[in-house]
C-alpha cells in the first residue's frame, strides 16, 4: 500500500482513521475519533476547570501562594 493517503492505519494495536484527533504529552498518546472529539474536548475542559478550582481552594486553606497550576482564567464550567 505505498503512496496511499487518507486511509486507516494501525499503530500499537490502535486504529487511527483520517480526521481523528491525536493528543500527546509526556504521559502518553490518545486517539479521539472525530465524531466524538467535540464532546471529549468539552469534558476535558470541564475537568480542567473543576480540578484547578478544587486545588485552588486547597492552596488557599493551606495559605500557599497561588501559581499557574491553580489559577483558573476560565469561569467555572457550567455546561452547555
Amino acid at each position: 500500500m505505498p503512496n496511499q493517503w487518507n486511509v486507516p492505519v494501525a499503530i500499537g494495536g490502535v486504529t487511527v482513521n483520517p480526521g481523528d484527533v491525536i493528543a500527546a504529552d509526556g504521559d502518553g498518546v490518545i486517539v479521539v475519533p472525530r465524531a466524538i472529539a467535540k464532546g471529549v474536548a468539552k469534558y476535558a475542559h470541564q475537568e480542567l476547570c473543576n480540578d484547578k478550582n478544587t486545588r485552588r481552594e486547597h492552596y488557599e486553606k493551606l495559605g500557599w501562594e497561588l501559581d499557574e497550576s491553580v489559577i483558573n482564567f476560565q469561569k467555572k464550567y457550567e455546561g452547555d
